[in-house]
């Protein structure tokens, strides 16, 4: 009998130092730290691998385009000639559309949100609310030097169809009580074609149509713009919102709360 109960001792004995040194084990592990997420970005030669030299160059491209949307491009005068195709592709493709009426969406849920009494909202015209694509399908999609004189002949015709998104968002905030400014680098010898293009478009009404003066014409386009809105804010008119396809709609002094800027690969006006 006391044989057995010694055995019996014994079994417990083990079973408690069994548990003691599993407790003691998930003690130190639950001590020990998790190993650090790890993430190498690719080297050049890891890029290279598995892509030809069309690949290689789409990338490159791609990372041109957003640098330029980004605007951390130096002043540039036409698309790359390796990236021409990239941007007919891209102009031409779902993806503009796309990001066009993403542009849109945001600018609508701003507009709803901000709208009050004096507010102001300004447009560009030129690649904000009329496209000129078909144009530029015919110099390259941006690929040519810009040619004044025939985009002068492009403007005369008055041709340039609405941008879809655009039309929606600028009806919608008339609609919403904004006073609604449109501020063009056109000259102001095409006042006349640009409102019958405007309007055959489907934009029939505006508080002010802006265009460049001959006192104008050696301003940057930033000088230029942030003039008039400045002018704009000595009348009285909060500028909440502003659509443009260039940085130098945007940029500058007497700038809106909230800018809005739609893309625009083909060119890049200072």
């Amino acid at each position: 009998m006391a044989r057995h109960g010694a055995l019996f001792a014994l079994v417990l004995l083990a079973v408690a130092g069994a548990e003691a040194e599993r407790a003691s084990e998930e003690a130190a592990q639950l001590q020990v730290l998790p190993r650090p997420l790890v993430i190498e970005l690719p080297t050049e030669e890891r890029c290279r691998d598995g892509a030809d030299e069309e690949d290689a160059a789409e990338l490159r491209c791609a990372s041109w385009r957003l640098a330029g949307e980004a605007n951390n491009l130096a002043p540039w005068r036409a698309v790359p000639e390796e990236c021409a195709a990239h941007v007919r592709r891209y102009l031409t493709g779902p993806a503009y559309r796309s990001d066009l009426e993403l542009v849109a969406r945001e600018a609508s849920a701003y507009a709803r949100a901000a709208a009050t009494a004096d507010a102001a909202w300004v447009f560009d015209v030129d690649e904000t609310l009329l496209s000129n694509l078909p144009y530029y399908a015919q110099h390259g999609y941006g690929l040519q030097l810009f040619d004044h004189l025939e985009f002068d002949k492009w403007v005369e015709r008055g041709e340039a169809p609405a941008i879809p998104s655009s039309l929606s968002l600028y009806k919608e905030v008339r609609e919403l009580g904004f006073k609604t400014f449109l501020l063009t680098g056109r000259s102001e010898g095409h006042e006349g074609v640009t409102v019958d293009n405007l309007r055959k478009e489907g934009f029939h009404e505006w508080d002010k149509l802006i265009l460049r003066a001959p006192a104008d014409r050696k301003k940057t386009a930033t000088a230029y713009k942030s003039e008039k809105r400045k002018e704009m804010e000595a009348e009285g008119y909060k500028i909440l919102g502003n659509s443009g396809d260039q940085w130098s709609d945007l940029l500058g002094y007497s700038m809106s709360a909230r800018s809005f800027k739609l893309p625009n690969p083909m060119y890049y006006i200072p």
